[in-house]
């Protein structure tokens, strides 16, 4: 008997791929808010947060982070992000090979489907809803639940193990994601995960930093048998 399964999927780099509306959207929010628009250059946002990355680039700009600032930002980032997505038509964005396929399948086997993201959760919603995603997720961990991946993880295989009436221990939990910090995340809860070279990190990277299996994208021979536990 299959032991109940929580999926928690990265979203960009992993799921889908953004050219650059993200990092927009954020220049616009601190030349808004701060006149800076080159807050963010130098910050390399895959496996981030969006608080920590704000928090780092106010930093960065000799601004003290406090909290109020923060959600000040953010708030304005997300109305950036909206207008930057309105705006971004097919040609902006790639959703990666597979990954349409392991999520029906993953649905199909009754597995528990969430989403472990630095995105805060209106922006991983604005995200997924653009690219026609988000009927598949119920639940996740998200940037705004924790500045640290780790801890939004726990979030998150903690809130799929209750839809499956079941306790995180008694769960099979798996991270799926395209970056070191998202293998670092799933060891330091004791999950799997699942690598994926869609993002800026090759599959055998991902695999010599300690994910339990990785492969080039979704489609990959042996890549749908990890995800379901075959």
């Amino acid at each position: 008997m299959t032991r109940p399964t929580v999926l928690l999927f990265d979203i960009d780099g992993t799921l889908v791929s953004f050219r650059g509306v993200g990092r927009r959207a954020f220049e616009r929010a601190f030349e808004l808010e701060h006149g800076r628009p080159d807050a963010v250059s130098l910050l390399r946002f895959d496996g981030s947060t969006d608080r920590a990355t704000t928090r780092i680039a106010l930093e960065g700009i000799g601004i003290s982070p406090t909290e109020p600032l923060i959600d000040a930002l953010l708030t304005t980032y997300l109305r950036e992000l909206q207008a930057e997505l309105a705006v971004s038509g097919p040609e902006t964005y790639q959703v990666h090979r597979g990954v349409h396929e392991a999520l029906s399948a993953a649905s199909a086997r009754g597995l528990a489907l969430g989403v472990g993201t630095g995105n805060i959760e209106a922006a991983a919603r604005l995200k997924l809803e653009h690219v026609a995603l988000h009927q598949h997720f119920a639940f996740g961990g998200f940037g705004s639940d924790h500045e640290l991946r780790l801890e939004l993880v726990r979030i998150g295989a903690e809130r799929g193990s209750r839809r499956l009436g079941c306790t995180r221990e008694t769960c099979r939990v798996v991270v799926i994601g395209d970056t070191p910090k998202d293998v670092d995340a799933a060891r330091g809860i004791g999950a799997e995960c699942i690598g994926v070279g869609t993002g800026s990190f090759t599959a055998a990277q991902l695999l010599e930093h300690g994910a339990t299996h990785a492969f080039d994208d979704l489609r990959a021979p042996g890549a749908l048998a990890a995800l379901l536990g075959d």
